[in-house]
C-alpha cells in the first residue's frame, strides 16, 4: 500500500490479526466516481445497509473522509443491527487517506480491540478495482469464529452493494 502518515506506510501498520479478509470488486464506473461515494458516511451506509447502519454524529454530518483528522479517532458512532438495535460503539481512526486512492483505518469498538480497514480503488479500462483488506482482533479470544464470519458477510454484502450501484463483478 502507498499510503503514508507520519513516514510510516499501511504495509507496516498491517500486521497480522486474529482474523483477516480480502475482497475486490471490478466496477463498472470511473475511479473518481467511486471515490466520491465511499469517501463519504453516506456512501459508507448505502452498502451497510439494511444489515448495518453507521450513526454519524452531528459534527461529522455532511463532511467527507478528506475533513477527518489522521491518527486520532474521529468520532464515535454506534452501529445499528438492520439501521435500528445497537449492538457495538466504533471509534473511527483513519490513519491513512491518498485522496481519490483509498485509505487505512485502524480503529477499535466495544466488541474489537482492533478494526483495521484498508480500501483501495485502482483504476482501469472501463472502470475500477476496489479492494478491501479487513482485519480484526476481538476482545474476547472466543469471539472469533463469529467476528470473522461477521466480517466476510457484512464485507461481501457491501461489495453487492457495489456492484449493484456501480456495475460489476468479484474478482480474485
Amino acid at each position: 500500500m502507498t499510503f503514508c502518515h507520519d513516514g510510516v506506510t499501511g504495509a507496516e501498520l498491517a500486521s497480522p490479526l486474529v482474523s483477516e479478509i480480502v475482497l475486490a470488486s471490478e466496477l463498472d464506473a470511473p475511479a473518481a466516481e467511486v471515490w466520491a461515494h465511499a469517501s463519504t458516511m453516506d456512501g459508507v451506509n448505502l452498502e451497510l445497509m439494511p444489515l448495518v447502519r453507521m450513526h454519524v454524529p452531528r459534527q461529522a454530518r455532511g463532511k467527507g473522509i478528506a475533513d477527518a483528522p489522521l491518527g486520532e479517532v474521529a468520532f464515535h458512532s454506534w452501529l445499528l443491527a438492520f439501521g435500528v438495535v445497537p449492538f457495538d460503539r466504533h471509534a473511527l481512526r483513519l490513519v491513512a487517506i491518498d485522496d481519490g486512492r483509498g485509505f487505512a483505518e485502524e480503529s477499535s469498538s466495544l466488541l474489537q480491540r482492533v478494526w483495521r480497514h484498508e480500501r483501495t480503488i485502482a483504476p482501469r479500462d472501463g472502470g475500477c478495482v476496489v479492494s478491501d483488506r479487513v482485519g480484526v482482533e476481538p476482545r474476547l479470544a472466543l469471539a472469533e469464529p463469529f467476528a470473522a464470519a461477521m466480517v466476510r458477510a457484512i464485507f461481501r454484502h457491501r461489495h453487492r452493494r457495489l456492484q449493484r450501484r456501480f456495475g460489476g463483478r468479484f474478482v480474485g
